[in-house]
């Protein structure tokens, strides 16, 4: 069994989900009192808070690169940013450790190109959906991302960060967020992205009957496990995606 290395903290609530789903992922594979090897790391949230709130990405490439690096030392075989907004650095994050960061945008690609989709809508924090690093990355594996109304960015970021990134699930932000999801939809979304880790725990499939849910989380852990367990080949560093037609 390979090592996974969990870079995460980002939120502690999604952390500790990516810990469960790992775990019971190698059980369900291998039975008995099976579970992973893993390394995970959990950064100071409030630190990347501020990173993100102020823009300051380089202030965020230089703390994070240092804590990857550390799960490189203890012993990780690849990583796992267990977080969709920092993604935004995963190309900086990628050039400086020797192992493979699984990309999460490449996994949920991958699951959509299955599917033979070609338009996506997407929720997520305000620099997943407003800032080119998400949409350019689904864009070379051929796939559209669409974003919900402007007036609707607002609310959707403010339920991460208020309410889910500190445990707390209301009805009422289930409702705005299926609203949402169904304005999408009308648009032209062929299956929508939780486009952050912790979204999952307000929606999932049963809230949308009939319609495709990328689960960013769950795709990530999936392969992760997948990859621990040697069913599919470990990536060499920094492979680009391949585009699709």
């Amino acid at each position: 069994m390979k090592t996974i290395g969990v870079l995460g903290g980002m939120s502690s609530v999604a952390s500790a989900e990516y810990y469960r789903l790992l775990n019971q992922g190698v059980n369900a594979a291998l039975g008995g009192h099976a579970s992973a090897e893993l390394v995970l790391y959990s950064v100071d949230f409030a630190v990347i808070e501020d990173c993100i709130r102020i823009r300051n990405w380089d202030r965020a490439v230089e703390h994070l690169i240092e804590r990857a690096r550390r799960l490189e030392r203890a012993g990780a075989e690849f990583v796992l940013l267990a977080t969709n907004t920092m993604h935004r650095v995963a190309p900086q994050l990628q050039d400086a450790i020797g192992i493979p960061l699984i990309h999460v945008v490449d996994v949920v690609a991958d699951a959509a190109i299955e599917n033979h989709a070609k338009v996506l809508g997407l929720l997520g924090t305000d620099p997943v959906m407003r800032a080119d690093f998400y949409r350019d990355r689904f864009a070379e594996h051929g796939l559209e991302i669409l974003t919900p109304a402007d007036a609707d960015h607002a609310v959707v970021h403010r339920v991460i960060f208020e309410e889910l990134t500190r445990g707390v699930i209301s009805d009422a932000s289930r409702q705005e967020y299926l609203r949402i999801m169904g304005d999408l939809l009308t648009r032209g979304a062929e299956g929508i992205v939780l486009g952050c880790t912790e979204i999952s725990l307000l929606v999932s499939a049963r809230h949308l009957p009939g319609h495709r849910l990328y689960d960013t989380t769950a795709l990530h852990v999936e392969r992760a496990v997948r990859l621990s367990l040697g069913l599919e080949p470990l990536p060499a560093p920094a492979t680009p995606p391949r585009r699709r037609s």
